[in-house]
């Protein structure tokens, strides 16, 4: 049986990061029904394979709020959350072997380390998910996970965008935050918020 791991989140500033293993004995059938990298699918799409791909597969799924991933990267760096994170699900999963899309600039690194921490082969490469339908499966379970997450915020807090800095409805939210405390779905490590902390806020441009 094959893995895959994808995660959804990684680099944005609200919200929180999604991490998401499949697992599945037919890859073909997977590649039949449609999977194919999560950004490259609308948000209907993704939650009709999603289904197709829960119906067949064994999932996985860590979801870490942005107050517990300020917490964690007082003392590590997102990609060694993703790592342990990959290596929790890949022990859960228990696979004959794993495919990661790697975070790590070396994908053969972590694909080292992965296999020290669980004992399991794994294959680590940069854009897994355009590469092979376990990952492409992946993303769209984390993806869709992610946007569920989202939109329960958004019923209680507001329209925020998609909670990536590059987005004009994120910014003009945070904005919106001039001198009061962070809320905790905001990630305040990130260097968006840290710029928006020590400037007037409204003088920050994208």
């Amino acid at each position: 049986m094959k893995a895959g791991i994808d995660e959804a989140g990684k680099g944005c500033v609200i919200g929180p990061l999604v991490i998401a293993g499949v697992a599945c004995d037919d890859e073909e059938h997977l590649r039949k029904i449609g999977v194919k990298d999560s950004k490259k699918l609308t948000q209907k799409k993704r939650e009709e394979l999603a289904e197709k791909i829960i119906e067949v597969a064994k999932i996985e799924v860590i979801k870490i709020p942005a107050n517990k991933l300020d917490e964690l990267m007082e003392t590590k760096t997102i990609n060694e959350i993703l790592k342990e994170s990959y290596a929790e699900i890949i022990k859960k999963l228990n696979p004959r072997v794993a495919f990661v899309d790697s975070p790590d600039v070396i994908p053969g690194r972590l694909a080292r380390e992965l296999k020290e921490l669980t004992g399991i082969e794994v294959v680590a490469e940069h854009k897994a998910d355009q590469k092979y339908p376990i990952v492409s499966s992946a993303s769209i379970i984390a993806k869709v996970e992610r946007d569920r997450e989202i939109e329960m915020l958004k019923q209680s807090c507001g329209d925020f965008g998609s909670g990536y800095a590059s987005d004009p409805r994120t910014i003009a939210y945070l904005k919106q935050l001039k001198g009061l405390e962070m809320p905790h779905f905001v990630r305040k490590k990130w260097k968006t918020v840290e710029r928006l902390y020590q400037s007037s806020l409204l003088d920050f441009q994208i």
